[in-house]
């Protein structure tokens, strides 16, 4: 079974070779040979068969390109084929094989495209041919992997390593060893029984030295604290000490500052011996330093404990971040020079070169994955280099060292642990070079580390760890901070990075790495990519963020990843809506990129919203940019919930008092108009008489809750509405219907559902309301126009929608309609009003599912599209990102910006 970088350096291999293929007949065998061997299937017709023959339901023959019994069936076609057609008539013949010979892969490929969809799930994968190493993983059963269950073990192997760390933390912190002590001792016992199993040290020689303590333990502390100080002592100096005991001279010096300190004693007890022993009996070499160092972290925090393994950074959205920004492109030039011995020789040289800061680096994952992937690529570079050389000197061709990496940490402990997983990583991928070489290397004493700086890296100057004029990548993964959820500290160390502003204070915290990033990579080559939370991408803040970003510090965004779900496949997996975006600040010709799920598409430019289109910011304003009918909050309480009634309490206030019938009136917010499941009322006093309600003690006592409320409030407007309790707080709801719009929606629906309410009806500040839209102004609103409009620059709640006047609507570019364009819309928008008449039972979450929506809806939805695009003189069929291009233009006409 080939192991994945094995795969991945095949993967490089076929996709240059085969990516501009294009005939069917001539090519598709060679393809298919080619593909299976990137997954060590040698021979295939040794598992499978070419052409093979299923009898069909009409009498006739189909025929697989090929076919792999259980594992996967391929439908090559020439190039620029319909694969859609191709897939269609797979499928149709994979209905025909028995039970235990259907595949669960289907790939169709037209030699530049390929196809590939899981049977079982329905999944489906589409990429270019050339970015195959990027999508290997898919194809995981081709070379004998089941993927979550290899995945599944690594992840269990880590916590299970990290559960045995957490017994004994938990025993040497009962015996009182606390603090930076307590972590600089776990540090170092990891260390040594990684070592044991890695051949740093001797087989067995640390467990013997446990093994051989007095069994109560008492001796143990001491025998430990001697291992320490000789692990620290340079082989000349430690032959002077002749009275050592013999066992203790088989350790190596390692040096790296891991033992250079000298620790206070622990105290240990006959379990806690027994606990190390166990400790002893793991494979340490199994672990991946990649994880384990975070999950390691967990088990100083009890809580973060009980989740043991969901606060890592997955190495597969680790990728996500180093492919684009710099892997990519090192793989694809090593494709390049490969056959060139001079160029390729120039290559591994300047790929010792390179030097990457992770300015929040946590335990390191990022940097120990990047270290891994640049040692990979390298141990690619000597096998070309000395091709059918079993035996090399390792010691004098391994150029990339752990030097070349560096990174900034808050807090002290994760320090520790990035420094040694680095250490680790790279005697892993040393065994690894021996593998290949059948030559044993280890590189001690550790001379070289991970420049891993304890510190505030907003308030440290960069250059101090890396000089920028030496630097090529900063990458990482900065703290989620929403800017409403930062502490008094948080906003101070940003402000001073942003200086003082127009809505600075909106900005998330990872905004000042992005401004301390775009000020040290001023008159350099230095990239950087960054994993954000979403919202730096949209609504009010992109212009806060991004004005200075791009006209102060000239930045361009190189490639991004649109909305995703930062996570991993541990059990109580933390989710975030993060985005990835790559930027710098030179002149670079490499193509911009945009990933969004599977899609991987190149752009003309990316801006702040992540779209292909124009740098445009998009400001809040007061009032639309277009002739069109002002948008408002609904009325807003700040009563307290004194004015707001349920179904039971408005029956017993109606059964207690009829007359006051007339002023209690549905109340209707943006969950209760979408999901209609939530019946409110509320007491509506407005223009009422006293006389009506003065009387009516239930009613009175809620009039003095709202007063006492408003009077105990620490904003002045509200405290001035005291005198006023009997009304709402705002009510800029008019006396007739009105267009309502939910501030918070899913993002999973196509539409947002809005829609025309009854003047009876009281909006909730949930609602956004225009009180004099016509059919026209509804009809464009829920059109598919408006809604790329929305989903670029729209706030998000989560991955929902959070709809606002001030920067989605006022800033929207209408269509400039003449009365036949205008009259198509309202004839289309009144035809969507009618469709959902027909479902009178239903909820706008019912009508606007996507799995749900009914067919005469959407038909109505299509036609509405139709008729705005043309008033808009855009084709039907143009891609959404192209619209926003087309919107985004119109908006730059229309301000100038």
């Amino acid at each position: 079974m080939l192991n994945w970088n094995q795969i991945q350096a095949n993967a490089y291999a076929f996709a240059k070779k085969w990516h501009t293929a294009s005939n069917e007949e001539a090519d598709a065998q060679g393809f298919v040979t080619a593909l299976l061997a990137v997954f060590g299937v040698d021979d295939p017709r040794a598992v499978g068969a070419f052409e093979r023959r299923v009898a069909l339901d009409d009498g006739h023959n189909g025929y697989f390109d090929y076919l792999w019994p259980g594992r996967i069936a391929i439908e090559m076609k020439s190039a620029g084929k319909d694969l859609a057609a191709a897939y269609r008539q797979l499928a149709d013949y994979t209905l025909h094989l028995a039970p235990e010979d259907m595949p669960e892969l289907l790939m169709v490929s037209d030699f530049r495209r390929i196809e590939l969809r899981h049977r079982t799930s329905g999944q489906c994968t589409r990429f270019n041919t050339a970015n195959l190493p990027r999508y290997v993983r898919h194809f995981a059963r081709l070379a004998g992997y089941e993927p979550s269950r290899e995945r599944a073990e690594e992840i269990s192997v880590n916590v299970r390593a990290a559960e045995k760390i957490a017994r004994l933390h938990d025993a040497l912190k009962a015996g009182g060893y606390d603090g930076h002590a307590l972590e600089v001792y776990l540090v170092r016992l990891v260390f040594c029984f990684f070592a044991e199993d890695t051949e740093i040290f001797p087989a067995g020689s640390f467990q013997s030295l446990i093994e051989n303590a007095q069994k109560d333990g008492a001796d143990l502390a001491g025998r430990l604290a001697k291992l320490f100080e000789v692990l620290n002592i340079p082989a000349a100096e430690l032959a002077k000490k002749t009275l050592l005991p013999d066992w203790f001279r088989q350790f190596r010096y390692i040096n790296g500052g891991l033992f250079a300190d000298l620790l206070p004693a622990a105290d240990f007890n006959a379990a806690m011996r027994g606990t190390l022993l166990d400790c002893c009996d793991f494979d340490w070499s199994a672990i991946s330093p990649a994880i384990f160092g975070a999950m390691f972290q967990g088990v100083m925090d009890a809580k973060a404990r009980r989740e043991l393994g969901a606060h890592y950074t997955s190495e597969e959205n680790i990728l996500k971040v180093i492919r684009p920004l710099f892997l990519d492109a090192l793989w694809a030039e090593f494709e390049r020079v490969r056959t060139s011995e001079k160029a390729l020789a120039a290559f591994h040289d300047k790929i010792a070169r390179l030097r990457f800061l992770d300015p929040a680096c946590g335990c390191g994952n990022f940097l120990i994955v990047a270290y891994r992937e640049l040692r990979v690529l390298e141990l690619e570079i000597l096998k070309m280099l000395f091709s059918g050389q079993r035996v090399l000197d390792i010691h004098s061709q391994l150029k990339v060292s752990v030097a070349q990496f560096a990174g900034m940490e808050i807090e002290d402990f994760p320090c520790q642990i990035a420094r040694v997983g680095m250490w680790l990583m790279d005697h892993l991928m040393n065994l690894k070079a021996a593998e290949e070489f059948g030559q044993y290397y280890a590189r001690l004493p550790l001379t070289e580390s991970a420049n891993i700086v304890h510190g505030n890296a907003l308030e440290i100057d960069w250059n101090t760890v890396t000089p920028k004029n030496q630097l090529s990548y900063i990458f990482g993964n900065p703290p989620f901070v929403g800017a409403s959820m930062m502490s008094a500290q948080q906003k101070n160390e940003a402000v001073a990075i942003f200086g003082k502003g127009k809505r600075v204070n909106s900005i998330d915290y990872v905004g000042a790495w992005y401004h301390k990033a775009a000020e040290i990579m001023q008159g350099t080559n230095i990239r950087t990519a960054f994993v954000s939370t979403n919202s730096i991408s949209q609504g009010e803040q992109v212009a806060a963020l991004w004005d200075k970003l791009l006209n102060v510090y000239g930045t361009h965004i190189d490639f991004c990843r649109r909305t995703f779900r930062w996570n991993n496949e541990a059990r109580g997996k933390a989710q975030v809506h993060c985005v990835i975006i790559g930027f710098s600040t030179a002149d670079n010709d490499a193509p911009k990129l945009i990933f969004d799920g599977d899609e991987r598409r190149e752009a003309n430019n990316i801006n702040p919203y992540l779209v292909d289109a124009p740098d445009i910011l998009v400001s809040s304003r007061a009032t639309p940019l277009c002739d069109a009918p002002r948008m408002t909050y609904g009325n807003k309480p700040s009563d307290g919930g004194n004015l707001i009634l349920s179904q039971q309490e408005r029956d017993a206030l109606l059964a207690q008092d009829p007359s006051i019938a007339p002023y209690v009136r549905r109340y209707v917010g943006s969950k209760d108009f979408i999901n209609n499941d939530e019946v409110r009322f509320c007491l509506w006093l407005k223009d009422a008489s006293p006389a009506i309600y003065r009387k009516n003690a239930e009613v009175m006592r809620r009039l003095k809750a709202v007063r006492e409320m408003r009077a105990a409030s620490t904003a002045a407007p509200t405290r001035a509405m005291a005198e006023n309790p009997y009304l709402f707080f705002s009510a800029p709801q008019t006396e007739g219907n009105f267009l309502c719009v939910p501030e918070v929606s899913s993002a999973s629906r196509r539409y947002i559902p809005i829609g025309f309410l009854d003047k009876s009806l009281i909006a909730s500040n949930k609602l956004l309301i225009v009180p004099d839209a016509t059919l026209y102004h509804f009809g464009v609103l829920t059109s598919s126009a408006h809604m790329a409009w929305t989903r670029t620059v729209v706030g998000r709640l989560k991955s929902d929608y959070q709809y606002s006047a001030a920067i989605v609507y006022n800033n929207f570019p209408w269509p400039q309609t003449d009365e036949a364009h205008r009259a198509a819309i309202e004839k289309t928008a009144q035809a969507i009003l009618d469709a959902r008449a027909r479902f009178p039972e239903a909820s706008l979450a019912d009508l606007y599912d996507e799995l749900t929506m009914p067919p005469e809806l959407r038909r109505a939805h299509q036609a509405n599209d139709r008729a705005v695009l043309a008033a808009y003189g855009i084709k039907p069929d143009t891609p959404e990102p192209e619209i926003v291009a087309d919107l985004m233009a119109r908006y730059r006409a229309l301000t100038g910006a």
